[in-house]
């Protein structure tokens, strides 16, 4: 029996001393109440965002329900920060353990302000999506990225100072570095800062069929921090570095607004003075009075000088469409109808030819 009482006092000891003087029924209490947040956290939770989802549901714009998903992370850790709140608080720590509990909570409250804070940037961009005429949508996204960034970086720095950890150091030694990436890293620079200019003066978008001479042609698909991928008509994916589109001149054909036809049409010699006036008349009244063509822009038929083996007629004029597509099919039409004008009048096109002469002895 002597046995058995000093195994009951050995117990009762243990469980009034417990853990860092902490008896084990007060961390018990305070486990149950952790525990009891945890299994109502998806209730709670829920309850939270069908209070948000009530209040959205009465406006007509997108920005609230894309506030409502935002809110849906930081509602589900809530529980857990209350939990450790009021857990923390039943339980009677020691001095030196309520200070280090005391960051914790501080940590989580950090952590829970910060993600809120990050969580509302994306609905933001409805509001700059607003400002399409001053800001691209791709300039939209690069500024909500950076602000994402930004907000990481000042949340983990405000946990570090919590802990007692400062960051000045730690900023100058980062800036030192910073000095030697970008000693050894001009490129990206040179394509970020490029990139932001290519977005800024809105130079092309994201589906623009682009041309840069000696480079690249084809359609855009996305517009990175350093790069620019597109497209290739072959079907294939081209990367190209953002400061190509600094530096060489970028001709976005998807901001055609008339398509120009320019030819030099080629007539033999013997067509007569009278010939070529006919056909340069004609091919102008074709043209003039087609609606496919644009003639407030300028119509120019006129012969334009005598080439080594040929009469050169010049013809300039601009199609109303800003569709390739359609632009070929006018162009096409234009050229049948030239043919039929030149034969029509009995005269024909004209092909490089040299005369030799074979002088006999």
């Amino acid at each position: 029996m002597e046995v058995f009482a000093n195994f009951k006092e050995l117990f009762l000891s243990v469980w009034e001393t417990g853990f860092l003087g902490i008896n084990f029924l007060q961390i018990s209490i305070g486990l149950g109440i952790f525990l009891l947040f945890l299994i109502f956290r998806g209730l709670i939770s829920k309850l939270i965002i069908k209070k948000l989802e009530i209040i959205s549901k009465r406006t007509t714009n997108k920005l609230d329900d894309a506030f409502v998903k935002a809110m849906e992370g930081p509602a589900r850790f809530l529980p857990i920060v209350l939990g450790f709140f009021f857990a923390s608080y039943y339980i009677n720590f020691s001095e030196d353990s309520r200070l280090f509990i005391e960051n914790i909570n501080r940590t989580l409250i950090t952590i829970l302000l910060f993600w809120i804070i990050h969580q509302i940037i994306e609905p933001i961009s409805y509001v700059l999506s607003g400002l399409d005429k001053i800001l691209t949508r791709e300039l939209i996204g690069w500024i909500i990225k950076s602000l994402k960034i930004l907000i990481f970086i000042l949340g983990a720095a405000a946990v570090l100072e919590l802990w007692g950890i400062k960051i000045g150091p730690i900023i100058a030694g980062l800036g030192l570095f910073g000095v030697a990436v970008a000693l050894g890293a001009q490129d990206l620079f040179k394509n970020l800062i490029s990139g932001i200019l290519v977005l800024v003066e809105k130079r092309f978008k994201m589906g623009d069929w682009i041309h840069v001479e000696g480079i690249i042609e084809g359609i855009v698909e996305r517009i990175g921090f350093r790069s620019t991928v597109i497209r290739k008509f072959d079907k294939s994916l081209a990367i190209i570095p953002n400061f190509q589109f600094a530096e060489n001149a970028v001709i976005n054909v998807s901001q055609t607004t008339n398509w120009l036809i320019s030819w030099i049409i080629t007539l033999q010699y013997d067509t007569t003075v009278d010939q070529l006036k006919t056909i340069r008349n004609q091919i102008e009244e074709y043209i003039n009075s087609n609606e496919d063509f644009d003639t407030s822009i300028g119509v120019a038929v006129r012969v334009d000088k005598f080439s080594d083996s040929s009469i050169d007629m010049y013809v300039r004029c601009f199609s109303k469409t800003d569709s390739w597509n359609e632009w070929l099919s006018v162009k096409e039409n234009l050229a049948l109808e030239i043919k039929q004008i030149v034969e029509k009048n009995g005269a024909s096109f004209a092909f490089p030819s040299q005369s030799i002469y074979v002088e006999k002895k």
